[in-house]
């Protein structure tokens, strides 16, 4: 059987447990997986794929998204709002959405996550309106080809009840739970190499309440799947803690049975020393959001206090209404840049963010078969072309987030070719964006213009 052989790369970053860098060396992939790496290997009936004058590093890992969100990037009147605010504008919108938006902004979300080196995504579905359905992403993936890690996200605390969301958007608890036992059943692959793996995810604790917060997390423990949703995101949201709980957010979290290794938390901005101190001695992972948070002015995240405390940390692009982008190499740039700021130039590396978009993304998701190039792990492959204007100059060509690409060449998730030559080779891009264009102005009631 045909496999394929990354031949002659500049430079492999395999993140393995040296974190060995190889220089000259070859890549063969087959049955999914890593097979050999090294220097010269044997063609045999490989399919040859030239990887000189680039650099190939594991595939990177997207940790926290609402893919629904990609149809409504940069709308007026959220455009300059914190969190609630922000929140307040777009719901009305996306209460509008039906199967046939969410799908369309996944393969678009999907389709941006791929070009910007990442081969395996967590998706966060809080809103199911008109129909709309977890299952409908998970098409999505499946036609894209990324490895996929959807969440059931829920709401549940309408604004009569105190809560943020519309009264219209949210849904009654007990059908949360049995969708998120359906959707568990269905789909979630427990299996090492799983394309798709389901967790719960009740949106926020100020849009759900803590007797859900308590059964999702007692229904996933029972049903062997991970526990997500968003905590400690800006000051609003702190503040909303202590006035409606007593406590900050992560006491919160403890006592409801929301921390440990099967539970990850996006945004963490405003954990204190206490709550950095009990994610390391839980396992409790973090999905940290750079870009969003800068956009929505929450802040910067302690994540150099958190990584050397030894909570597990991944990068997320967040949703695409929060960002407004994609590209999951631009924000282990910013994620990099943003600890220099807080904490000097010597308070984050190229490499070490490299690591934190790929390894460390597989660890908070729970995946150690991904995140490394080493022999017998999933065969997710970014290459990235360094001989362009992007890294022209640059002495160290390994260092992609000082001076290299923010779009692969080439990508392969579990083998199989993704991205080839700067080009989706799965979908039709632009038949894709089309669509998402046109269902976009239809949502702002406005007349279509194709470009």
């Amino acid at each position: 059987m045909t496999h394929v052989l990354i031949r002659d790369a500049d430079t492999i970053l395999t993140m393995d447990d040296q974190r060995r860098a190889l220089s000259g060396a070859d890549l063969r992939l087959r049955g999914g997986q890593v097979a050999e790496i090294g220097p010269g290997l044997a063609p045999g009936d490989a399919e040859i794929v030239l990887a000189r004058g680039c650099v190939v590093t594991p595939g990177l890992v997207n940790t926290h998204h609402h893919l629904f969100q990609t149809l409504t990037r940069a709308v007026p009147g959220g455009q300059d709002a914190l969190l609630f605010g922000w929140l307040k504008t777009l719901y009305p919108i996306w209460g509008r959405f039906g199967p046939e938006e969410v799908h369309a902004s996944a393969i678009v979300g999907l389709a941006e996550l791929a070009l910007s080196g990442c081969t395996m995504s967590s998706d966060h579905m809080y809103l199911h309106p008109n129909g709309a359905r977890v299952d409908d992403t998970i098409a999505a993936a499946q036609q894209v080809g990324l490895r996929f890690h959807p969440t059931r996200g829920a709401m549940s605390i309408g604004e009569s009840a105190g809560g943020l969301p519309p009264d219209g958007l949210v849904e009654d608890e007990a059908a949360i739970l049995d969708d998120s036992i359906r959707l568990i059943d269905a789909f979630h692959d427990a299996r090492e190499g799983a394309m798709v793996r389901v967790g719960i995810a009740p949106c926020s604790p100020f849009t759900v309440s803590r007797a859900l917060m308590r059964d999702a997390a007692l229904l996933a423990r029972d049903k062997g799947v991970r526990l997500h949703t968003h905590l400690a995101e800006n000051d609003e949201d702190i503040a909303y803690s202590q006035a409606r709980f007593g406590c900050r957010p992560g006491q919160y979290a403890e006592d409801l049975g929301w921390t440990g290794d099967d539970v990850w938390h996006a945004h963490c901005v405003k954990l204190d020393g206490a709550e950095i101190d009990l994610f390391a001695r839980s396992g409790t992972g973090v999905a940290h959001c750079p870009c969003s948070n800068c956009r929505l002015g929450s802040g910067i995240a302690p994540v150099r206090a958190m990584r050397d405390a030894g909570v597990r940390v991944g990068l997320g692009v967040d949703g695409s209404a929060s960002n407004d982008s994609g590209n999951l190499a631009a924000e282990a740039r910013l994620a990099m840049l943003l600890q220099r700021v807080s904490r000097g130039a010597d308070a984050m590396g190229a490499c070490e963010a490299l690591e934190i978009a790929t390894r460390g993304g597989a660890e908070v998701l729970g995946r150690p078969d991904c995140g490394q190039l080493s022999i017998g792990k999933r065969a997710d492959v970014a290459i990235w072309d360094v001989s362009g204007v992007e890294s022209a100059g640059s002495w160290d060509k390994a260092a992609l987030l000082l001076a290299g690409p923010t779009r692969v060449r080439d990508l392969f998730v579990e083998g199989r070719q993704i991205v080839r030559d700067g080009q989706m080779c799965t979908i039709d891009l632009p038949l894709a964006v089309e669509r998402q264009n046109r269902l976009a102005a239809r949502l702002a009631d406005k007349p279509f213009m194709p470009s």
